[in-house]
């Protein structure tokens, strides 16, 4: 990310026209209401698809402003071919965080799952994708992340592409895998983390004939798990 940004606000519109962007809703009263921004003033946008905008406001109308562009930067999105599958945990909180920390190191696809050990199941795929959205200007990103939702495992194995799932007791690591595949980036990757207990002996017959890798010796809480992956994404795709 460039060093202009470190200090800045970001926000998020995907309503770009031309030289303008319009913004609406609750980014509009943020950058009104909270922030009180004055025509004039220059604020940074993203569209959510790679480019960060840099705008000066332009005119404020009753439900929405429209900024003029004055100039844009667009990024690479690393991890567009990555996505985290990661199970309802007990714990809101904890889940959310794994969330959080996954957006703000660079995770921009996400698959929330049912396992057969889910205590908490079914989709809250509003609440989860405000917490994306709010991680993703947190971190000044550019990608918009997205979050899908599915009722178990086995549908995620029908999806086309490479599943990875985390085990224990595997002989490789995330580390080796990552090294001696960097020259597969174009196929999609699923990576597959357990719930708390981890994943019943049905859902490994699902998944027998796909890899396991594990992170470290000792084991890990699953939102540790989610987000040490994500951290050793990050340092390797992004070099």
């Amino acid at each position: 990310m460039s060093t202009f940004l470190s200090d800045v606000e970001l926000y998020f519109s995907p309503n770009v026209a031309g030289n303008f962007i319009e913004i609406v809703d609750e980014e509009f009263h943020h950058i009104k209401d909270v922030m009180r921004h004055k025509i004039g003033d220059e604020i940074f946008v993203t569209d959510g698809k790679g480019v960060i905008y840099k705008t000066e406001i332009e005119r404020f109308d009753k439900k929405s402003l429209v900024a003029r562009i004055i100039s844009s930067t667009s990024y690479l999105n690393h991890f567009s071919n990555i996505t985290f599958c990661i199970p309802r945990l007990r714990s809101a909180d904890r889940f959310e965080f794994a969330l959080e920390k996954c957006v703000e190191l660079g995770i921009t696809n996400f698959i929330v799952f049912d396992s057969q050990r889910t205590v908490a199941k079914g989709e809250k795929l509003d609440r989860w994708q405000k917490i994306l959205l709010a991680a993703m200007k947190q971190s000044l990103s550019a990608w918009l992340p997205i979050v899908k939702y599915c009722k178990s495992v086995k549908e995620i194995n029908e999806l086309e592409g490479k599943k990875i799932f985390f085990d224990q007791n595997a002989n490789d690591t995330l580390q080796n895998y990552l090294v001696s595949n960097h020259q597969s980036p174009i196929t999609n990757h699923y990576f597959l983390f357990g719930p708390e207990g981890g994943f019943t002996s049905e859902e490994c017959r699902v998944m027998s004939e796909e890899l396991k890798v594990k992170l470290t010796e000792n084991r890990l809480r699953s939102e540790t798990a989610i987000v040490t992956a994500a951290s050793i994404l990050a340092t390797s795709l992004t070099q």
